[in-house]
């Protein structure tokens, strides 16, 4: 059956005498999910506690912001009687979780989650997050760094007394929906992300100096794909030409230049845009490097502007998703929560829009992680009742008395 299909009929249903977890997890294509399973054998030799039963464990406790993995089965079993009616129909217990997540492939909840993607990113794709007349998709690129403890992620190397993992994102800036993440020890170099990423014709990727690379920004270009990027302070250069530019607007300068560096002139052969922008507000100048000569100059300032939207959405699932306490200690564990984190988040965007809520994301997750053993069909328990009131002041109880 045609997922969007599935999609539709789910919320269509009615949920009376559902839990509200079972209701959220309906919107889930199960079968697809099975395909991913069944693409890395999660459930080879499996008896009891299943790939899905697993991921269902992993989503309730970051949907109710459980510390750890015994919080989770502590919870689970204070309510043993609906345990069931939530589609975990197996008996769970802490190991049984513990063993799950350091040894089925972390993969199958990778696929999992770009599936959500795929399904997610079109019900935003007219959102007008970014108040500018480009048609163009615009992409934003960067890093979160997560610490963890060295003497028990000994595989996590970042510093010589600190262990980390990175969490490179490609975020879609409508909607904030990330369409690719990588996950690497905290040594590995933002700019080496870059080599796996498919570019998409004609989009705009938006980056912070850490991912300056003439190389591998002329592999951006080769590929008709447009980037905007900070310039380091020692770049070296020619000026080929200048455009009359709007210093009202903050607008220093828009030039036209090819690099003069012994390197960098043969890894980056073409003429490259410069657009020197002076920040009132935080009293910053800043200076862009593009391959693309058409946009109007404050226009690109505007789009590196919108870059700070993917700090707001690492800051976004560092509060609300358990992302920072790991439940494992190998990187399978790791990757695995990480991954299932990604999955609430997409699951949460998608009922946002299948729901047609006015609602936040962050109001949805609060609301859902004191509702997840409630009864309500999720329609009205997300509705805005304060227009309601505000409508319904009438009162309809008559007087007791003539005025």
């Amino acid at each position: 059956m045609n997922s969007r299909i599935f999609a539709k009929i789910n919320v269509n249903t009615v949920n009376k005498g559902k839990y509200v977890f079972t209701q959220l997890n309906s919107f889930v294509n199960r079968y697809e999910f099975d395909k991913c399973v069944t693409r890395y054998k999660g459930n080879y030799k499996v008896k009891e506690f299943s790939c899905w039963c697993q991921f269902l464990c992993m989503v309730f406790g970051q949907l109710t912001h459980r510390e750890s993995s015994r919080d989770i089965i502590t919870c689970l079993r204070a309510h043993r009687s609906k345990v069931y009616h939530l589609g975990i129909k197996q008996t769970i217990s802490h190991s049984t979780l513990t063993r799950a997540n350091e040894g089925r492939d972390w993969r199958i909840y990778h696929d999992f989650a770009k599936y959500l993607i795929s399904i997610t990113r079109p019900l935003y794709s007219n959102d007008d997050d970014i108040a500018l007349d480009i048609d163009n998709t615009t992409y934003a690129l960067d890093s979160t760094t997560i610490d963890l403890c060295l003497s028990i992620f000994k595989w996590a190397h970042f510093r010589k007394h600190k262990a980390a993992v990175k969490m490179h994102t490609l975020l879609d800036l409508k909607g904030s929906i990330p369409v690719f993440i990588e996950i690497t020890d905290g040594k590995t170099h933002d700019v080496n992300v870059l080599d796996k990423i498919d570019f998409e014709k004609d989009a705009f990727y938006i980056m912070d100096k850490a991912y300056v690379d003439f190389m591998r920004l002329f592999r951006i270009n080769l590929e008709l794909a447009f980037f905007v990027i900070r310039a380091k302070n020692n770049l070296r250069f020619r000026r080929i030409s200048s455009r009359k530019v709007d210093k009202s607007l903050g607008l220093r300068c828009d030039q036209t230049i090819k690099l003069t560096g012994i390197k960098t002139s043969n890894l980056y052969p073409r003429p490259l845009r410069r657009i020197r922008y002076y920040d009132e507000d935080n009293h910053l100048t800043l200076v862009f490097l593009t391959n693309n000569f058409e946009v109007d100059a404050f226009k690109i300032a505007l789009l590196y502007k919108n870059r700070w939207q993917i700090e707001l959405f690492f800051k976004w699932i560092k509060q609300h998703l358990r992302i920072k306490k790991f439940w494992g200690q190998s990187p399978n564990a790791v990757k695995t929560q990480i991954w299932i984190a990604v999955c609430a988040y997409l699951l949460i965007a998608y009922a946002k829009k299948q729901l047609s809520t006015n609602l936040s994301l962050y109001e949805i997750m609060q609301i859902i992680s004191v509702s997840v053993f409630d009864k309500t069909p999720l329609n009205e328990l997300f509705t805005d009742f304060s227009k309601n009131d505000q409508k319904n002041n009438i009162c309809n109880q008559l007087n007791l008395f003539d005025l």
